[in-house]
């Protein structure tokens, strides 16, 4: 029998990108059911990247990366960062990781590494829908991209139901930031100390109570 994990994330999350390895590692664990839910955090919060905002985030992603290996490039840095004005909202990304969900569910994490590639280390802008429709596009995930585009009542209700999935589970937890683990699969659920994604992945494991 399976572990169930739920994995909390928000797609600009520069943390959770740096936790992917072991959420990678996870996901192709045999004694392990990772269901991937985007929380929403930083969609549609009406905020621009400004110098000081730049200049903190670059700070933080170098971090990051010192401490988990998960690369931020100086595409990443000009073209993103740099781009003063520009949104930081991941709506559009966490529009088409429903719309994944909602046509080829098994390939959700696959399309949410390919975006935090496409910001991180390419330096493509993943505010904006019309790279995000490309990225599926390209993946050959047509379906997901033509629910995208369109906005329609499924892909919006599917939406929803994932957004409170995830906030209510925040809620229950007391759970303020991503990334975030969840033994799911207990008589309560379980908030997974979210260090260990960063740290030895056999202390994550031991704390699953599989190693």
């Amino acid at each position: 029998m399976k572990t169930n994990v739920t994995y909390l994330f928000d797609p600009l999350c520069g943390w959770c990108y740096g936790a992917s390895p072991a959420i990678q590692k996870l996901n192709e664990h045999p004694a392990i059911a990772l269901t991937p839910i985007s929380t929403g955090l930083f969609a549609d919060g009406n905020r621009k990247i400004d110098a000081a905002f730049a200049s903190y985030a670059w700070t933080n992603d170098v971090r990051i990366e010192k401490l988990t290996g998960q690369k931020f490039t100086e595409d990443y840095r000009i073209n993103v960062l740099g781009k003063l004005g520009s949104s930081f909202d991941s709506n559009a990304m966490t529009l088409a990781l429903s719309a994944v969900l909602l046509t080829q569910a098994d390939r959700l994490l696959q399309a949410l590494i390919a975006f935090q590639q496409a910001r991180y280390v390419q330096g493509i802008d993943t505010s904006d829908v019309q790279h995000i429709e490309k990225i599926l596009r390209d993946l050959g995930l047509a379906r997901a991209a033509d629910h995208l585009v369109s906005r329609d009542h499924e892909l919006l209700e599917m939406h929803t139901r994932q957004l409170a999935k995830a906030q209510n589970l925040m809620h229950a937890l007391g759970i303020q930031g991503v990334p975030a683990i969840v033994v799911t699969d207990l008589d309560r659920p379980k908030l997974i100390d979210g260090r260990l994604l960063f740290g030895n992945f056999e202390a994550l494991m031991a704390e699953l109570g599989l190693f």
